[in-house]
């Protein structure tokens, strides 16, 4: 097993409990997409509503803009590694549910509100305590930039072969298997966080209550240039482009004219894109650049986002879709890598959880717009609008690329990562 690891073309794969938990959550992510896809296509069979579809995606995430940030106190006083199997049990429990109601024909949209909430409570513990546990299972301190690159590969190989079974599964047999596969992919995952061996991790004892702990979590971040411009920018990107996602069946029928694989092609395209950044970055050997990726990687997606929309031909919005991927998960895993190479040890979950917040917890306020936008002056205007914000993030984040370098030059050099950078 050494061998195998020593010739690891992935850094981060040298790493026994990062090659667990690499293929355990691997086999997990294809059934969450999964779950995904064929959650978006029954709301919007059973409705026909874009504002349902943004209220239910709303639903799964705005959980993580409420109480990431607890997740992130909690992430830094107790045992991370427990936090992720109790998560992974809770929703392989929720997949389960919507499957056994999906199956006997007695599911309404409202139980796809109330689940959804349940399981965005549930990520808002488990996604920063997934980013903050990233180092635990890295052995060496050089392979967290490889892995935190491989884990965003990692979720969009999900996102790249979910939707494709799952577009297949619905126009067969129909959307409650997807949810049944999902919920007994959790055991891979599971299994996997058993099996590992981890150091214990070493908690700081602190005397200051959760409300001043979160506080000082947001003064950091707040007051450390290069992690709160980052923060920003994430923001604006999954608040106008994210939502894209909860847009696409109305582009794959109405607009398109496809069905259920047309939805899963796309879908699927869109992690051909993103798995391709993700083993990009993974391969990368140094944090040196990545500010460039972040400042370009919006505009990248936002141009995609921008023909998706006015495209009519499948093959195009297909080739478009790759676009907003590759774009997407630039933008994400670089700003992830940046942030957690820089970021103080004893508050990384506090900023994982902003991270968190920043993420996915503006996905929310996105959905909600770009169902209430859609229903208003149509999906195409909506995803105009959202592409074209995305461009101007890139370019007001350009302008402070230099003086954010300067800030962060001396941490760099400080853990001896470089003596000269250019992040």
């Amino acid at each position: 097993m050494n061998r195998i690891a020593n010739i690891a073309v992935v850094p981060a794969l040298r790493s026994r409990n990062y090659r667990l938990f690499f293929f355990g959550q691997g086999v997990s992510l294809i059934g969450t997409w999964m779950t995904q896809t064929a959650t978006i296509w029954l709301v919007y069979k059973l409705t026909n509503s874009a504002l349902m579809l943004g209220i239910v995606g709303f639903s799964s995430q705005i959980p993580s803009f409420f109480l990431a940030v607890w997740g992130g106190v909690l992430v830094d006083r107790f045992n991370t590694h427990k936090i992720l199997v109790i998560a992974q049990i809770l929703a392989m429990i929720q997949s389960l549910v919507l499957a056994v109601l999906a199956l006997s024909g007695t599911i309404h949209i409202w139980h796809f509100i109330i689940l959804s909430l349940f399981q965005g409570v549930i990520n808002a513990v488990d996604a920063p305590a997934r980013q903050a546990f990233v180092p635990e299972m890295v052995e060496k301190r050089d392979d967290l930039a490889s892995a935190i690159a491989l884990n965003s590969s990692l979720v969009n190989g999900g996102r790249l072969v979910g939707p494709a079974i799952a577009g297949i599964l619905i126009a067969r047999i129909g959307a409650a298997y997807c949810f049944l596969i999902d919920g007994v992919s959790y055991i891979a995952v599971i299994a996997a966080l058993i099996a590992m061996r981890l150091k214990p991790k070493k908690i700081v004892v602190t005397t200051a209550n959760p409300l001043q702990r979160l506080q000082e979590g947001f003064v950091y971040a707040y007051n450390f240039s290069p992690i709160r411009s980052t923060l920003l920018l994430l923001a604006l990107f999954s608040l106008m482009a994210m939502p894209y996602v909860t847009l696409v069946p109305i582009f794959a029928t109405k607009i398109l004219g496809g069905d259920a694989r047309s939805l899963g092609l796309l879908m699927a395209a869109s992690g051909v894109g993103a798995i391709g950044g993700g083993i990009y970055l993974s391969t990368r050997k140094t944090v040196v650049g990545l500010g460039k990726i972040i400042a370009l990687a919006p505009a990248l997606c936002g141009t995609g986002i921008i023909f998706f929309s006015l495209s009519r031909m499948l093959w195009l919005s297909t080739l478009m879709s790759a676009l907003i991927g590759l774009g997407s998960i630039l933008t994400i895993s670089s700003s992830n890598t940046v942030i957690q190479t820089i970021v103080e040890d004893d508050k990384r979950g506090r900023v994982m959880s902003l991270f968190t917040m920043s993420f996915l917890g503006m996905v929310p306020f996105g959905n909600l717009f770009a169902g209430f936008s859609a229903d208003r002056i149509g999906a195409t205007n909506t995803l105009l609008i959202g592409g074209s914000f995305c461009i101007i993030g890139s370019l007001l984040f350009a302008r402070q690329l230099p003086k954010l370098r300067q800030a962060a030059r001396p941490v760099l050099q400080q853990r001896g990562i470089l003596s000269q950078t250019n992040t």
